[in-house]
């Protein structure tokens, strides 16, 4: 593969997004730094096409990166490849207002082949290639210039490798046909939606005290405000305040300024200063959350001691299922389906739906509807459908458990990725 050197003129990256505009896919991976800033600062770009692999400096004097975030953002003949790419994708947004599409994402595909939820790229890599990675250079100050040789190395790494490995999950996809089942998630990590960043809609976030609608409705002016607040001074939020002070002071509002040096979690600098009275000012004129924005109640009535306990069976079959089939159980099904589904909801829940409900859905249903049952044979255990008519059916046992009959591992995979299959 073609390593270039760091690319710091426009002319530059335009020749190499213009070769890799023809390609079947491109490896993205960014560096940045955000620890001190509300908007992360991007300070590294790397990206592959399999053939050659280069780094884009964005901080270098000049460069326009429009040729690098057309590419990305506007061709749909190009899938763009990421590992773990939340981050990256929000940042190309708030360049962009857009998202790179169509998408593919290592980290959430490996669900769908294994039972890691949430793999590591450097576990990633040794997995499929074998190959430790140097992850020295992973907490370096990216902002700093020059940058060193190690540095360069160990970014662009990120790409070649990922390059290498996309097509062996996408061939391993393929062969198990599991593809179908992450299109969804693909789509949900490019939806712009995710990454908007509306100040009236972060309240959702932050554990809600009640259902109060004069504490919900200080509470959502309160998490705008601070939204704005650090926006404009460019910091961390949670340097603004944390959320728990924010759930506080909505919950039990100061009458006068000189009350927020009680307040656990603000300085006594707020009793008197510019961002105190700006926040008294929001507090006062915080009005009741209307009723058509309260949230939602859970669905289904409370679970109750038997109700939890059959949660804690559909737990059971999940975790058996996923690992008799070699998923990631998180991919089939989340606990708060399952305890609506306990709870007697049969509506609006993902694992009753599409590829899912085949998978693990059906199954679900039938152990709550009590046409399944568990038992325990020779120290293995086994799933019993039961007739209504004539109580369990030995016939109809299936073992839990057992090998999947899935497709054997490919023979350029490492050792350790084909004893997971």
């Amino acid at each position: 593969m073609k390593i270039h050197d760091l690319i710091t003129s426009t002319d530059e990256l335009a020749a190499l997004c213009e070769r890799f505009a023809s390609a079947d896919f491109v490896a993205v991976d960014t560096e940045f730094m955000r620890e001190s800033t509300y908007w992360p600062l991007l300070c590294l770009v790397q990206i592959s096409d399999g053939k050659e692999a280069a780094a884009i400096d964005p901080l270098a004097d000049g460069i326009d990166l429009k040729p690098l975030l057309d590419l990305l953002t506007d061709n749909e003949d190009v899938l763009k490849v990421f590992h773990a790419g939340g981050q990256d994708v929000e940042i190309i947004y708030n360049l962009t207002g857009r998202t790179p599409h169509p998408i593919f994402d290592t980290q959430i595909a490996m669900m769908a082949i294994s039972q890691s939820e949430q793999i590591g790229y450097s576990n990633l890599v040794e997995t499929w290639l074998g190959t430790p990675i140097d992850k020295g250079a992973r907490f370096t100050d990216w902002s700093r210039r020059p940058l060193t040789d190690r540095q360069l190395e160990y970014a662009v790494g990120d790409v070649t490798y990922l390059a290498k490995i996309f097509p062996r999950i996408l061939k391993k996809l393929i062969k198990t046909d599991r593809g179908v089942w992450l299109n969804q998630e693909m789509e949900r990590l490019a939806d712009p939606e995710h990454y908007a960043q509306d100040p009236g809609t972060l309240w959702h976030r932050i554990r809600a005290p009640g259902r109060n609608p004069q504490v919900l409705g200080r509470l959502k002016a309160l998490a705008a405000w601070r939204e704005r607040e650090a926006q404009d001074k460019d910091i961390p939020r949670g340097r603004i305040m944390r959320d728990e002070t924010l759930a506080d002071i909505a919950s039990h509002p100061p009458k006068k300024q000189a009350d927020l040096a009680k307040v656990r979690g603000l300085s006594n600098g707020w009793k008197d200063n510019d961002i105190g009275k700006r926040l008294m000012k929001v507090v006062d004129g915080a009005e009741p959350l209307p009723g058509d924005e309260m949230p939602e109640r859970k669905r289904g009535a409370p679970l109750g001691k038997e109700g939890a306990l059959v949660a804690d069976l559909l737990k059971l079959l999940l975790k058996i299922r996923a690992r008799e089939i070699d998923v990631a159980a998180r991919l089939l099904a989340r606990s708060d389906d399952l305890e609506q589904l306990a709870a007697g909801v049969r509506r609006e829940i993902p694992l009753l739906e599409g590829w899912r409900y085949e998978i693990f859905g059906r199954d679900a249903l039938d152990l709550v509807e009590g046409k399944l049952g568990f038992g325990v044979e020779n120290g293995r255990l086994k799933m019993t459908r039961i007739s209504e008519e004539n109580g369990p059916d030995a016939s109809a046992d299936d073992e839990i458990g057992q090998d999947a009959d899935l497709p054997t591992p490919d023979t350029d995979e490492s050792p350790e990725q084909s004893e997971r299959a």
